[in-house]
């Protein structure tokens, strides 16, 4: 599941509308090769979850928006995978991550959950850092053997920001390569359509799950069920069963027919004005895109906005997650009529999520130990959701 160097690096977006009106005349929609079955198991194992946490290590993960930093000494602290990071905006405009833990006795050095410091001081016997992590000031040092400072600093942790996201990997693999390395030409140019680098952040909403992590990635990226599960709201927006994915390694795109584009087939009526539209590079206000960066990210594209969603494991429950869920603008469109489309929009997936896909995976969770030797079925019409499964086996070696 590696991209191919004659792969092309993007699709183009008439070649995808194409597709998704041939599907919508023809009834068709993306397939697979075949069905891929997935053990019950994965969903309530323990020592499953074990292994997918030390996948998500060794990955590239986005943990913050650059907003959260914007100026020199500005921090944040997180707590990713069990690990508590200290991540500082430096005088260079750089970022830098370290473990939040003082190398004395291992006390939490910054409390906060975010704010701005020339230098952070563990509380509890004053040892104190830079920006960057060096040891700055010990107390009573003459108390102390020969102390190497250099040796002393706060242990870093890989930091990159990349399109105006924050990505930390805890546990790099020997072969460590930059995030755009990792994110491949086809994804780093999907992002470079919208403004991250410059994105307002305007939500930042954090829901703790009784689900799974993969089942709520799982209905984040399905075109199956807009209809069933949402008949009066998203399944109103967008086609059901009709898709286009697009395959870029470990990561993937999912391109999804919005209804205007279905009815307007329906009706026979002319569709060179879309198409003209779509070479103009308005392909969004006919399709939804979701891409899917390999493990835990999806990132919604639409006319005015991204959602953008991190999915994350629980450190020891395999039946509980987190989902964040943002949602960044281009400042120079973010005007009150943008903002108020943009209220809309959290208003529809709200209501979409909250009430109906994760009361859904709770179920299934819930029912999942009844039916734990057997397996769930991700048929040839589920592609996207396939890919993530097929991605993690790939990761694990199963």
């Amino acid at each position: 599941m590696t991209s191919t160097v004659d792969q092309p690096i993007l699709e183009s977006e008439s070649s995808i509308l194409d597709k998704l009106i041939d599907h919508l005349k023809n009834n068709t929609t993306e397939m697979a090769d075949s069905e891929l079955r997935v053990p019950t198991a994965h969903f309530i194992d323990p020592d499953r979850l074990v292994q997918e946490r030390e996948v998500f290590k060794r990955k590239p993960l986005v943990v913050a928006h650059h907003s959260e930093i914007s100026e020199p000494g500005s921090f944040i602290t997180r707590t990713v995978l069990g690990t508590p990071l200290l991540i500082v905006r430096q005088r260079d405009g750089g970022v830098r991550a370290s473990l939040n833990v003082c190398r004395h006795r291992g006390g939490t050095v910054e409390s906060e959950p975010c704010g701005k410091k020339r230098v952070f001081t563990c509380n509890y016997h004053g040892w104190t850092y830079d920006r960057d992590g060096s040891l700055r000031h010990i107390p009573y040092s003459h108390h102390f053997e020969p102390l190497d400072r250099l040796d002393h600093g706060l242990i870093p942790v890989s930091a990159e920001e990349v399109h105006g996201l924050i990505w930390i990997t805890l546990e790099p693999e020997d072969d460590k390569t930059s995030v755009k390395d990792y994110l491949g030409p086809q994804v780093d140019a999907q992002f470079s359509k919208f403004n991250f680098k410059e994105s307002a952040l305007v939500y930042d909403f954090s829901f703790d799950l009784d689900v799974n992590w993969k089942l709520v990635m799982d209905g984040s990226i399905d075109s199956l069920h807009p209809k069933f599960l949402h008949p009066y709201g998203v399944g109103k927006l967008v086609s059901t069963n009709v898709a286009v994915f697009n395959d870029y390694g470990l990561h993937g795109e999912l391109f999804t027919p919005r209804m205007r584009l279905e009815e307007q087939i329906d009706a026979d009526e002319n569709l060179d004005p879309i198409r003209a539209e779509v070479a103009d590079g308005k392909l969004h206000r006919y399709c939804g895109s979701a891409c899917f960066v390999f493990p835990n990210t999806n990132y919604i594209r639409t006319p005015d906005h991204v959602e953008f969603w991190t999915v994350w494991p629980h450190d020891t429950d395999p039946s509980k997650s987190t989902a964040k869920i943002r949602f960044l603008a281009d400042p120079n469109t973010l005007d009150d009529k943008m903002r108020a489309r943009i209220s809309k929009s959290w208003e529809i997936l709200k209501e979409a999520a909250t009430e109906e896909d994760w009361p859904m995976e709770e179920s299934i969770q819930e029912n999942a130990p009844s039916v734990a030797d057997s397996s769930y079925l991700y048929a040839r019409n589920e592609i996207s959701c396939q890919h993530l499964h097929i991605g993690l086996r790939q990761e694990i070696g199963d």
